[in-house]
């Protein structure tokens, strides 16, 4: 049953029209779930429509065909447990650390005490406890992005939606963040969809890899990745972290065989 899920995403396709009469299908016959606290990388070719497929997930846009559910729910209905990362952080620098954070709580008009000692509770768990009254200017990219990732989780939602969130900082920062997501989302508990092109660190975050092949994005792959939780570095140096790469490396640029 589909409320048994996260998110159930059911024969999806998404085409794009021109004025001109052209149409360009970026996914095509998606049909996967994912599981209430699991964590799913998604990763593929550039091109391959893995941030196509998160704003369509999101409610950003309507898929041409098929149907998205959160917890059994149309996303087309206006579903709010819903929080999505992107590659930049996005803070507004003439507010706080604390402020940025519980932006989504004052748009809904439920910033309340008890909202704030959640995000203060948040950014400690994040390492910026003491930077509550910091501002974006005073902080790292790898610190932009731990405020924005609290922003995500303020409104306690049931998934999480993270597009390359670690793609514009050096190796050893996204290191680092790796680290701290995989803390963050085991403390949070919700569902994660992690779309990254690094295929390490999609495997040692995930709980399963999905593998779009290319355009058309279509499923070609969806692996369950059996490493034991909490990772550690020594988990990214065993036999099956390198098997589990390897298997995955072997589907990136698989085509569909439909145009």
């Amino acid at each position: 049953m589909d409320h048994e899920y996260a998110i159930s995403v059911n024969n999806v396709e998404k085409t794009y029209h021109s004025r001109d009469g052209e149409h360009n299908t970026v996914l095509r016959d998606l049909d996967f779930h994912v599981k209430p606290g699991q964590f799913v990388s998604i990763v593929g070719q550039s091109g391959s429509g893995k941030t196509t497929l998160l704003k369509t997930i999101s409610g950003l846009q309507d898929p041409t065909h098929g149907e998205i559910l959160v917890k059994g729910r149309p996303i087309k209905d206006g579903v709010e447990d819903i929080a999505m990362v992107f590659q930049s952080p996005v803070l507004l620098p003439w507010r706080n650390n604390l402020d940025n954070v519980l932006l989504p709580m004052e748009f809904r008009g439920t910033r309340t005490r008890e909202a704030e000692r959640y995000a203060r509770e948040l950014l400690d768990m994040a390492g910026l406890g003491d930077r509550t009254t910091r501002y974006s200017y005073e902080l790292s990219g790898g610190m932009q992005q731990r405020v924005a990732i609290c922003r995500a989780l303020v409104s306690h939602p049931e998934l999480l939606l993270m597009d390359e969130p670690f793609g514009a900082l050096d190796a050893m920062t996204r290191d680092s963040m790796n680290f701290e997501i995989q803390r963050i989302w085991q403390a949070a508990g919700c569902s994660v969809l992690f779309v990254t092109h690094s295929i390490p660190e999609a495997v040692w975050l995930g709980d399963r890899v999905v593998v779009l092949g290319d355009r058309p994005g279509r499923i070609v792959a969806d692996i369950e990745i059996d490493l034991p939780r909490p990772r550690g570095k020594e988990h990214r140096f065993s036999p099956e972290f390198s098997d589990y790469a390897t298997e995955i490396e072997s589907y990136i640029g698989v085509t569909t065989g439909i145009s």
